[in-house]
């Protein structure tokens, strides 16, 4: 009499080294997340879906597509101003009001190292800056 074998093979799937990868996929993507974001440049960006008007002093900075500058206090006209003294004249309209913003009006194309002089004056004096916009 011959002894019948009996053997199953069994259809799994180990699934441990799969999560392991994915575990340190996620861990990956965790550091180096965190590692970019301190030298990243803080920008208030306006929303579009504000329902109330601010009542603060908006000093608007206007760059046009030659590199000019002019700069413009509440409702008055627009002043040209020398991309040098540009630093003073915000200074000197943050001392009459603390509470000011800037609102900055840039042509797209101007060059980057333009909007990061505005970027970086209004970063030395701790103003709040709002770059405008098309909707």
């Amino acid at each position: 009499m011959a002894l019948k074998r009996r053997t199953k093979v069994e259809a799994s799937f180990i699934m441990s080294s799969m999560t392991d990868l994915i575990f340190l996929l996620l861990i990956f993507f965790v550091l180096a997340s965190t590692m970019s974001a301190p030298n990243d440049i803080k920008i208030n960006l306006p929303s579009s879906k504000a329902q109330t008007n601010t009542r603060q002093v908006v000093a608007k900075v206007f760059i046009d597509n030659l590199g000019n500058y002019s700069v413009a206090v509440g409702k008055t006209k627009p002043v040209p101003v020398e991309p040098e003294m540009l630093d003073a004249y915000l200074c000197q309209v943050q001392a009459q009001d603390s509470t000011m913003y800037i609102a900055l009006h840039a042509d797209q194309d101007i060059a980057y190292k333009e909007v990061v002089r505005v970027l970086d004056i209004a970063n030395q004096h701790h103003m709040k800056l709002v770059v405008a916009t098309k909707k």
